[in-house]
């Protein structure tokens, strides 16, 4: 009786969502994620390996770029599979520990791409606002300890959703609305008070992602401010467009995220399919965008991958 209690209260596996009603297109839905799978890859990987390879490179601007590409690595291998599984082979069915597993990493990697790109308008703003001490403040030691802090600061803020859904018993329809687990949408399928969950997941956005895009928007005030400051126009141009292919990263990142928030949290009653694009672009936009961004504005790091 007991087994079959603990079966009932705790399902041995989640069920993936993938776009309700299109059953019958799956196969088609696929081949633009293949394709994004495969340009992710390959262009991350390809930026990751010219960086690497290139002693020209070896500046702060493309080794926080470098560290920016391994993440969004990360990111597509770590969600990418799982839904093309879906769209495939039908393939919903995912452990309660893979699904965990799965969960920390989007979320531990995510938390790491918001700090890079917090690095990274650091380094504009430095490079633009006291070029003179740029080389002596951004030296590769202290990007190693920068980088380092990142990653102590993903695992501290994300392995407390672990254990907070570990001790949960599961009573729900045992159905995620995205094709991959995420924090706000396993607790839903709790039989306990979320409250806490709730809570610390809100904290852990306000200390992350809310304070990282708060302080690049502080950068950029000051940053345009001393651009305004420059009496010549092709200077001002010059140095704004330095900051292009960074602004796109950061748009593309937050404002799918910021959104997808506010939606799980405070508009339960939105579309499931609004729901499902937008968790899409969060985790697939960046990987997919930020390659062929950077690649294309900045000439040094295009030449270098047209040689390649």
């Amino acid at each position: 009786m007991s087994a079959v209690n603990e079966t009932k209260f705790n399902p041995a596996v989640f069920f993936l969502t993938g776009i309700p009603g299109k059953e019958d297109v799956h196969f088609w839905i696929c081949i633009p994620f293949c394709l994004v799978y495969v340009t992710s890859i390959v262009g991350n990987s390809l930026i990751q390996f010219v960086i690497k390879t290139d002693p020209s490179l070896h500046e702060p601007m493309y080794i926080l770029l470098s560290m920016l590409t391994i993440t969004d690595l990360g990111i597509s291998i770590t969600t990418i599979p799982t839904i093309l599984g879906i769209y495939l082979f039908n393939s919903r069915e995912i452990s309660l520990n893979v699904c965990f597993t799965q969960m920390f990493f989007i979320h531990f990697l995510a938390k790491i791409e918001s700090a890079m790109l917090l690095m990274m308008a650091f380094d504009r703003f430095i490079a633009i606002c006291n070029p003179l001490r740029y080389a002596s403040i951004l030296t590769l030691p202290r990007i190693a300890k920068m980088g380092s802090v990142v990653v102590l600061r993903g695992v501290a803020v994300t392995l407390p959703f672990l254990l907070l859904l570990k001790r949960f018993q599961y009573c729900q329809a045992n159905v995620l609305s995205h094709s991959y687990c995420l924090h706000q949408d396993i607790m839903k399928l709790a039989c306990a008070d979320i409250t806490v969950n709730n809570i610390y997941g809100l904290f852990v956005t306000l200390i992350t992602v809310w304070l990282d895009s708060l302080l690049i928007f502080l950068s950029y005030v000051i940053i345009l401010k001393t651009v305004l400051s420059i009496t010549s126009h092709m200077e001002c141009l010059r140095a704004l467009n330095t900051c292009v292919s960074h602004l796109c990263a950061v748009l593309v990142f937050y404002m799918p995220q910021f959104t997808l928030t506010v939606i799980h949290r405070f508009w339960n009653s939105s579309s499931p399919l609004l729901q499902i694009l937008l968790g899409y672009i969060y985790l697939l936009g960046p990987p997919l965008i930020n390659p062929i961004v950077y690649s294309v504005k900045s000439k040094h790091l295009g030449a270098r991958i047209n040689r390649v």
